[in-house]
């Protein structure tokens, strides 16, 4: 009887732990920007919906069916997965056609899976893998500070009032405490031809094209540093023996450098356009101003996911490999052209594409 006893309590300590594990595998996959879980699909082969699509290095669309420390990512290239699910052709083929659309995407954060999965007529509303993590959205407060204190100054006249996101705001201006801002609230209402019931919902709105933004702005701010520690790291090697005497490397090494220093500059730039987009709605708040905003920040979802993953995933990589920095030359130089280079030229098309208005 103890021995039940103590197999049932092991239990009751190992479950919550399996628990926790999962969550943190799914909120890594809903906040990463090169991850898509398989349940956010509706497909019918039984075992893909606890795998996920991902970019991997190269910036090519694999299936990963499995990943554990020990024994690493178990990863498999769409068009192979029929050998795996034999006994369900019929569902695996007409999965495939799904599976190989999206994977022609650039990204698989959140905001540029909902543009591609709409396209394909998928309901993406109300599927919680489609949406941030709680964990992430506490971590974008301070960037969302940004997009809330102009709100909050236009309403109550003060940036002191204190909330946490989005949600916070909407419950404040349900119930204003302030014949002031009721007053500021029916004037917005006014400018944005909406009823004053309605503002909630565009808050809301407002709250997600801005989440949006604040959500690649962290991840910009944590890869740009990253892309020149990199071309700093990648440039170390040019006054060495082995690579100055071979022309062909210097050119090499010349051009990823201003290719990684170009997209960082101009994706840098383009949130700067939108910090000063945003600032101008609240200078002359309408309709048209707030369609205007909302419509540009979600044009340039794609790209900008396409960027940031595809620096993303190099950046890790390069990361993971050399932990301490380090590496002598040649071992330097055969991983920039067998991991850096291959999918750059994507990266750089993408950004370029933003940059001349073709999205």
């Amino acid at each position: 009887m103890d021995g039940g006893a103590n197999d049932t309590a092991r239990e009751s300590k190992e479950a919550p732990a399996e628990g926790e594990k999962r969550r943190t595998w799914d909120d890594e996959a809903r906040d990463a920007l090169h991850i898509l879980p398989l349940s956010s699909i509706p497909l019918e082969t039984p075992g893909l919906q606890h795998a996920r699509l991902i970019k991997n290095v190269r910036l090519q669309t694999v299936v990963e069916m499995f990943r554990d420390a020990q024994a690493g990512s178990g990863q498999v290239t769409p068009r192979h997965l029929p050998g795996y699910f034999e006994s369900y052709k019929d569902e695996i083929e007409r999965d495939l056609v799904k599976l190989e659309k999206i994977g022609t995407a650039s990204s698989f954060d959140v905001y540029s899976s909902r543009i591609e999965l709409r396209r394909l007529n998928i309901d993406v509303n109300n599927v919680d893998s489609l949406t941030l993590s709680d964990r992430k959205k506490a971590e974008l407060t301070s960037y969302m500070r940004i997009f809330t204190r102009p709100l909050m100054e236009y309403v109550y006249g003060t940036e002191e009032v204190q909330v946490s996101d989005v949600s916070d705001i909407i419950q404040m201006f349900a119930n204003p405490n302030r014949d002031e801002a009721l007053r500021n609230l029916r004037m917005m209402a006014d400018r944005l031809d909406i009823g004053l019931t309605e503002i909630p919902q565009f808050l809301e709105e407002y709250g997600d094209i801005f989440l949006s933004l604040a959500y690649f702005r962290k991840c910009l701010d944590e890869i740009v540093p990253e892309v020149q520690r990199f071309v700093t790291w990648m440039g170390e090697i040019r006054s060495s023996a082995e690579v100055k005497r071979d022309s062909r490397q210097m050119r090499l090494l010349d051009d990823i450098a201003r290719d990684l220093t170009d997209i960082s500059t101009s994706i840098t730039g383009r949130f700067e356009s939108f910090d000063n987009r945003s600032k101008d709605f609240w200078s002359d708040i309408n309709a048209d101003t707030f369609r205007s905003i909302r419509e540009l920040i979600s044009s340039h979802h794609i790209t900008i996911g396409g960027v940031l993953c595809g620096l993303a995933v190099k950046m890790d990589l390069w990361k993971h490999r050399f932990a301490r920095g380090g590496g002598g030359p040649n071992r330097r130089m055969e991983f920039v052209k067998s991991e850096i280079l291959p999918g750059l030229s994507h990266i750089k098309a993408l950004e370029q594409s933003a940059r001349t208005g073709v999205l």
